[in-house]
């Protein structure tokens, strides 16, 4: 696929090492992407993720410097405390992933006492657990509590991914993690940085939901404003890449900017048909001061 502009072609041309798999299970992610993801990128000194996940493009790109955002708490904490405790916080991620965790009756025990836990080492254990052990790797939380909601998943033999830790935790000795609004992340941006946005898609159409990662949704509204946002950071002299669903609202939403569509095969439904071709796009607003 090519970007609109094809005096930029060039621009998106760049060789990147093998690619690292993040370690947790995410819906969404930009694992498959990540290859056309990086290639659109333009270089720069730091990246900034506003919508930061699973960490996919971060641990797959070669930036001096990271600030990476995201609106869940649980997911930050984590990444904090492999950040600052590596080797002993796996290790101690490790007790969970024994057989006998791996039960209908133990994961609910665990889930609860997760809802309930304070600590932030044992809670970040725990969501990890809960990312593995859960039902398709989902991450939700019900509105009235705020209280992790996910049932067990049932896989035979939940996979500890030690190698997938290690790596991300050497890294994000460069990184900023933040827990905030993306607009604070974005504005937070200097000259010489680049934005990568990942946000929660809009719905493909009027029946269809938004991909759930918490408590609060991501609505139309916000998704304006994130455009117009990448926008007036596009003017400051700070490129913005997007990712998201291809349809009307985000065509007309990106019309300013470089954009790409392409097929993307989703896979978070555990039936076979209904993982359907959906369009996607890339849109970029290249800096322009």
């Amino acid at each position: 696929m090519e970007f609109i502009a094809i005096k930029h072609k060039a621009f998106f041309e760049k060789k990147e090492p093998a690619l690292i798999r993040p370690f947790l299970k995410w819906p969404g992610g930009k694992f498959r992407l990540v290859e056309k993801i990086r290639s659109s990128l333009p270089d720069a000194k730091q990246l900034v993720e506003p919508f930061v996940g699973s960490g996919a493009v971060f641990l797959n790109t070669q930036y001096d410097h990271y600030l990476l955002n995201d609106v869940n708490q649980d997911l930050i904490t984590l990444y904090q405390t492999l950040q600052t405790q590596g080797d002993a916080f796996i290790e101690y991620c490790r007790g969970y992933f024994i057989q006998r965790f791996n039960t209908e009756k133990k994961y609910y025990r665990l889930r609860a006492a997760f809802n309930a836990e304070k600590d932030p080492m044992v809670r970040s254990a725990l969501f990890l657990y809960l990312n593995r052990h859960g039902y398709n790797g989902l991450c939700r939380y019900n509105r009235r509590k705020s209280e992790f909601n996910v049932p067990f998943g049932r896989y035979k033999k939940p996979y500890f991914p030690e190698k997938e830790m290690q790596l991300f935790h050497e890294k994000s000795k460069n990184v900023i993690f933040s827990c905030e609004d993306f607009t604070n992340t974005m504005n937070r941006a200097k000259i010489g940085s680049v934005i990568y946005c990942d946000p929660p898609y809009v719905p493909l159409s009027a029946t269809s939901g938004f991909t759930a990662y918490h408590t609060r949704g991501f609505s139309l509204e916000e998704q304006t404003v994130l455009a117009l946002l990448a926008k007036k950071m596009a003017a400051k002299g700070i490129p913005v890449l997007l990712s998201n669903h291809c349809n009307d609202f985000t065509r007309k939403a990106y019309q300013e900017a470089l954009t790409q569509e392409f097929s993307v095969r989703r896979f978070i439904s555990c039936k076979a048909n209904e993982r359907i071709q959906v369009q996607e796009l890339l849109a970029l607003f290249p800096a322009s001061a």
